[in-house]
């Protein structure tokens, strides 16, 4: 069987995005310390955090956006979200300004204001949040002025870490693979990651996914996955929230783009299971390079084991480590 281990752990480390955990922090120290350093919203106690994939160590190369939950406990009542949002896009308009070029660096949108960060080749998407009396919060709501909806993004996170110490420390990297695998097999069509890594945690927290190393959670993730996602295309089932009991998962995809997503993943499912049984290293490598794709700076993620070629051939005459016999030479001494 082909697990790879060197391998997927050259992989994990070709979709981790290395330059943009520095940046992301930084871009994110930028908007809070402008958010709080203005006197009407820290009346509101304003105390913006970091969520999203990059906050749960679950993102993959490369980090475009990094989300800040602005949460204000004391924001009043009769406050609408559309009056908080023009709050906060003349407090971060007037501290981003415009771009080298004379572009406005922040954007207002429905729910948030994202100020872009050209340097870094990323922006930041700054929600503001309130408090509920059931310890979850409210942000505002999508297409509506005056409206909030019911939100709790950072129990994704203590979930996340939760999750990742009940198995050894291999749920987040098997998240960031199938992200990564639907990034490849799918590029920017929607559903996007967080789909997926709701998908996973599902998977997990039912008990479907196991194995005793990374290549075995992976497939069995991938199996699993596949098979949550048809039933959501073809039963109609619902993905539930794990944030948020008794509330179900809210994507944006029509239906042919959920239509593509379960094919690919059900192929993916079984192109995983036939490379775990592979007993050539090369074929079973050239299957997870396969499912893997590039990284966001256009690099093959799964390396090929030492001694074949980029199709999954043996190189004729290569060393493999730890081969009891080597080829013989041309005796040729110069």
């Amino acid at each position: 069987m082909a697990h790879l281990p060197t391998q997927f752990k050259q992989a994990l480390e070709n979709i981790e995005p290395k330059a943009d955990k520095v940046n992301a922090p930084d871009a994110h120290k930028q908007v809070r310390a402008a958010l709080e350093a203005d006197d009407v919203l820290s009346s509101y106690d304003i105390d913006p955090i970091l969520i999203g994939s990059y906050k749960r160590d679950v993102s993959i190369r490369r980090i475009k956006d990094v989300d800040v939950f602005a949460r204000m406990t004391s924001l009043p009542d009769d406050v609408t979200a559309h009056q908080i949002l023009s709050r906060f896009f003349n407090v971060l308009d007037a501290e981003f300004g415009n771009d080298a070029e004379g572009n406005p660096r922040v954007e207002r949108q429905d729910r948030s204001l994202k100020v872009r960060f050209p340097d870094y080749d990323m922006h930041v998407d700054a929600v503001p949040a309130r408090p509920r009396s059931d310890d979850t919060w409210e942000i505002p709501r999508r297409g509506y002025d005056n409206e909030w909806v019911q939100t709790n993004p950072d129990k994704l996170t203590s979930l996340a870490t939760e999750m990742n110490t009940a198995h050894s420390g291999l749920y987040k990297p098997v998240v960031k693979l199938m992200r990564q695998t639907r990034r490849a097999l799918r590029g920017n069509a929607k559903p996007g990651g967080l789909f997926i890594e709701l998908v996973t945690y599902t998977a997990f927290d039912t008990g479907r996914v196991a194995g005793n190393d990374v290549a075995e959670y992976y497939t069995s993730a991938l199996r699993a996955a596949s098979d949550i996602i048809d039933d959501i295309v073809t039963h109609g089932t619902v993905l539930s929230d794990p944030t948020l009991p008794g509330a179900a998962v809210k994507f944006r995809a029509t239906d042919q783009q959920m239509d593509l997503l379960n094919d690919a993943f059900k192929n993916a499912a079984a192109t995983a299971e036939d490379a775990l049984a592979e007993p050539d290293e090369g074929k079973a490598a050239k299957a997870w390079r396969a499912l893997l794709g590039c990284n966001g700076d256009d690099e093959i993620v799964f390396p090929m084991p030492d001694g074949f070629d980029e199709n999954g051939k043996r190189r004729a005459f290569s060393i493999v480590a730890g081969a009891s016999e080597v080829p013989a030479g041309k005796r040729d001494f110069g």
